[in-house]
């Protein structure tokens, strides 16, 4: 992990994430993760290059990993791009 992203910084971005935008991690599952039966989602780590999910299908959880279209610079970084990729999942998931 690099050191832009601690763990304390991947803990805190997924606890936020977690707790206030559940909607946009399923997002992520179904349009990146290409797991479209995606019911729900967590948000277990993030780093500069992706972030990891898990996302229940049939009552099955399932590991995602999601990869960044480019490697992520600092935690401002990443929150720019979680909000781009939302935007883009509603997008693209309609």
């Amino acid at each position: 992990m690099s050191e832009q992203f601690s763990a304390e910084i991947s803990s805190r971005i997924c606890k936020h994430m977690n707790e206030d935008h559940s909607d946009a991690i399923v997002l992520y599952a179904q349009v990146f993760g290409k797991i479209t039966q995606t019911t729900s989602a967590q948000m277990l780590s993030i780093d500069a290059q992706g972030m990891d999910l898990t996302a229940k299908v049939d009552g099955e959880t399932i590991p995602v990993r999601i990869q960044f279209d480019h490697v992520l610079a600092d935690a401002e970084d990443a929150h720019q791009t979680l909000i781009a990729m939302v935007k883009q999942a509603r997008v693209n998931g309609q």
